[in-house]
């Protein structure tokens, strides 16, 4: 098995896939001759060619709309979308058109298509290259939504969304892009989706995470077994499917939740989590559920790292709910 990061994983997710499927078609701003913004796309156009990898002009509305036609006729599409903030130009084709089509044709037809794009701060990328808008795809139905945290996760789950027949938003946390490597088969396989994992089993205090926060999550468990608490830590992996069953059961088994991501506090996907705690299980809470989360601001450029949460502000929330 080779070891790489998660950038390396997605790439060669995205050639063993297009190697077995020639309906596979990638597309998006610099995905050819560049090999893309970050370079996920590097080397595609010269296996593929043109007819496959294609470069588009500077319109996402454009990306999402031709996608949505591509799939009708049978073809695979995987749009890459260069900065989730960018996102939002396409949003009436994602949630008008993209979300709905199996339902509004009867089920007729599929969307067929992959929608990856990068998100979330930590890289000086400013305002507009550091937001982390899951929370609205999630709440789209029709949609499902995809965060990988590892390598091997990154891989495997975007087979799984590639050969899914429904639309999927593939969101990829670019501040782990380089950051993290580990062992990945070469071999074939899938994570599937809606399975969460648990990354670290523990009987104090449950942390929910996904994406880069997930590694942040594993920085404050670490802090906190010094002071001799046990944390569990569950990685969703998809936040649509969710794997409702191992939230709940990690929480009857320690009591305490805490929820953590990046992305603003108010009606984030936190919120969700938390309503399902208080819904299926609230009988065994031995304190309030905290949420530890980017504030309720614009994403600030130079106050970066005080807005992002880290383990220390986990850490916190750990020694409140410990002592409630």
């Amino acid at each position: 098995m080779a070891v790489i990061n998660i950038l390396q994983a997605i790439n060669a997710s995205l050639k063993e896939e297009m190697q077995k499927d020639d309906r596979i078609v990638v597309l998006g701003e610099d995905v050819g001759r560049l090999g893309g913004v970050f370079r996920v796309t590097d080397g595609l156009l010269k296996e593929f060619g043109e007819n496959r990898v294609i470069d588009t002009p500077l319109s996402e509305t454009g990306i999402i709309g031709i996608s949505i036609g591509m799939a009708i006729y049978g073809l695979i599409p995987i749009a890459e979308i260069q900065f989730q903030d960018f996102i939002f130009t396409a949003f009436e084709e994602i949630v008008n058109h993209l979300a709905k089509m199996r339902y509004r044709s009867g089920g007729q037809f599929t969307a067929h298509v992959v929608i990856r794009t990068p998100y979330g701060g930590g890289v000086k990328g400013g305002h507009y290259h550091s937001q982390s808008g899951e929370a609205y795809f999630a709440h789209t139905a029709g949609l499902k939504v995809v965060i990988p945290s590892t390598p091997y996760d990154a891989k495997g789950l975007l087979k799984a969304a590639i050969r899914d027949q429904d639309p999927v938003i593939f969101m990829e946390p670019k501040k782990i892009y380089r950051a993290i490597k580990e062992e990945v088969p070469d071999d074939d396989y899938i994570v599937p989706l809606g399975k969460s994992r648990i990354v670290k089993e523990g009987y104090d205090v449950s942390i929910y995470s996904y994406g880069a926060m997930v590694h942040v999550a594993l920085e404050a468990a670490e802090l906190a077994s010094r002071e001799g608490y046990n944390v569990e830590i569950i990685d969703l992996r998809t936040l649509i499917p969710l794997d409702i069953q191992t939230i709940i059961n990690s929480v009857k088994k320690t009591g305490r939740a805490i929820i953590l991501h990046e992305a603003p506090k108010t009606l984030g996907f936190g919120a969700e989590i938390s309503a399902l705690i208080s819904e299926k299980a609230i009988e065994y809470l031995k304190a309030p559920i905290i949420r530890v989360t980017g504030f309720d601001t614009p994403f600030p450029y130079t106050l970066e790292n005080l807005y992002m949460p880290n383990a220390q502000r986990v850490l916190k929330a750990i020694k409140h709910v410990m002592s409630y």
